[in-house]
């Protein structure tokens, strides 16, 4: 077959290159995608993936660099640029306009779209262009009334209408059943494959790699580090290349080893799904002891996001039990007061904070109702505001939180000093069970040093930690004990002191 045939474009970056500030997000990435290619693009969280297609897509200017659309090259310094020369991109959250019909949202994505509509010819327009679509949808539904997966197919009608010839997918199938996923990653293929269209897809999902795309590469902390066409490649060959050669690098002493005989969680028969009932958990049996760090490993989208949100009260368990000391936990606030429970989200500002409330504000959310902020203290039916900025600017001196003032809104903080103000507000007062999602995404170096070594001054405090990160780095200098998330399951269970790098990797890569 010709895969140069009318209809799909080739892109390829050179030296593509893009810095925040010191921090190198990518670093001199070449890349060829084949005109009618399916690439995939590999990489664990903050690889690079995202900064990349934003560099071709026009989101960001690279640093350095240059994108080539069919060889030449091309300065595309928005999306709309982008979407000029043929390129398209389907992200993970979805764009449409709730309250409009799928027809409607097509219509008004046109750069073209006249101040009148002439529905007659639109709707003519429309059924000719669906004649060729390899989906059939409804397009005289408004999209608030579409399921998930009708959403996600067209998102990708979209940018076919919108005269896409290279498809960039993000995470394409995070929204989609299995069988969903399979008949639309299948249809692309089939259209890859007629010479109609180029993909390059960004996956987690070694399955989905292996089924359908032809090629692939991998970042890792922003370098290309490999690829190659699929079927050389072992899902070992994949892992290997994301995870590469690790070294432990304990960056805070632990003091003492964990309490055999003070088990803090346990979990058991663990049964749960997400909101939208596509993503299941089954945790069969998880312990965390006092003075002990667990870390839960794995490739993003294997259900710890789901067990995070069990134990922080944002999703009800279908069956088993989460105990904390030996009574049953929800993660209501009482119950997390009561047994000294802290919780420290992934994104604070988004789901730990408000952030349009001030400093003071955020610090005060564990004891606003109780009488002199002590959050073990009697109620109070009013607030006590002057005791509410005394305690916010002790903490904000001890915890070194960077802010013009305790009354500025936590939401003009730098990422870093909203981990810390939530981490002053977390682990002030007493902590026996401290769980801990993604602590050090997008921070800096000297963020990340002092946010990991106040965890693991937390458990050598006696603290039970249990610390859910996609970071392998960080999983193998925190944690006493790691286990392996695959597939919604605990499937691999190693002290950290012996871990070896490539059993884990194996585990993670869905070898169980």
């Amino acid at each position: 077959m010709d895969t140069t045939t009318p209809g799909a474009i080739g892109v390829e970056t050179i030296g593509m290159t893009k810095r925040f500030g010191a921090f190198a997000a990518l670093d001199d990435v070449s890349m060829k995608i084949e005109a009618g290619g399916f690439h995939a693009l590999l990489g664990e969280n903050g690889a690079g993936k995202s900064t990349l297609v934003k560099c071709v897509m026009g989101f960001y200017a690279p640093t350095a660099g240059s994108v080539l659309v069919d060889g030449r090259e091309a300065e595309i310094t928005n999306p709309k640029g982008a979407q000029a020369r043929g390129l398209g991109m389907v992200y993970q959250h979805f764009t449409l306009v709730p309250s409009l019909t799928g027809a409607e949202n097509l219509v008004i994505s046109r750069a073209d779209a006249p101040a009148i509509l002439d529905w007659k010819a639109e709707r003519a327009a429309l059924s000719a262009f669906m004649a060729g679509m390899p989906f059939r949808l409804n397009l005289d539904r408004p999209v608030a009334e579409l399921a998930a997966g009708e959403k996600q197919k067209l998102e990708i009608v979209k940018q076919l209408y919108l005269k896409a010839r290279f498809l960039i997918l993000d995470e394409p199938t995070s929204v989609l059943t299995p069988d969903e996923a399979e008949e639309v990653l299948g249809l692309l293929r089939a259209m890859t494959d007629r010479g109609a269209l180029t993909v390059l897809m960004i996956s987690h999902k070694f399955r989905e790699v292996e089924t359908f795309a032809r090629s692939l590469s991998v970042l890792r902390r922003g370098r290309l580090v490999g690829g190659g066409a699929v079927g050389d490649l072992s899902r070992d060959d994949m892992a290997a290349m994301m995870i590469g050669e690790r070294v432990v690098r304990p960056i805070a002493a632990r003091i003492g080893e964990p309490d055999a005989k003070r088990e803090i969680l346990r979990i058991e028969e663990l049964d749960a799904t997400d909101a939208s009932g596509l993503r299941r958990i089954a945790i069969a049996d998880l312990r965390v002891r006092a003075r002990e760090i667990v870390g839960i490993a794995g490739v993003s989208g294997n259900g710890q996001k789901e067990l995070a949100d069990v134990l922080g009260g944002q999703i009800r368990a279908a069956g088993g039990r989460v105990a904390v000391a030996g009574e049953p936990y929800t993660g209501r606030r009482a119950q997390s007061r009561a047994r000294r429970v802290r919780f420290i989200p992934e994104e604070p500002l988004r789901n730990a904070c408000a952030p349009r409330m001030s400093v003071a504000e955020n610090l005060a959310f564990r004891a606003f109702d109780r009488r002199g902020e002590d959050p073990s203290g009697p109620p109070t039916l009013w607030l006590d505001r002057g005791a509410m900025t005394r305690r916010a600017k002790d903490l904000i001196g001890r915890f070194k939180v960077k802010t013009a003032s305790s009354e500025a809104p936590i939401a003009t903080l730098s990422g870093g000093n909203v981990q810390r103000a939530v981490l002053a507000r977390e682990l002030t007062d007493p902590v026996d069970l401290l769980i801990v999602v993604n602590p050090c995404f997008g921070l800096d170096f000297a963020a990340v040093s002092e946010i990991r070594t106040r965890i693991v001054a937390a458990r050598n405090a006696g603290a039970a930690v249990l610390l859910i990160s996609e970071d392998l780095d960080e999983i193998l200098e925190l944690s006493d004990r790691i286990v392996v998330m695959s597939d919604g399951r605990l499937v691999y269970e190693t002290a950290a002191a012996t871990a070896e790098i490539g059993t884990i990797g194996r585990h993670m890569a869905g070898h169980h």
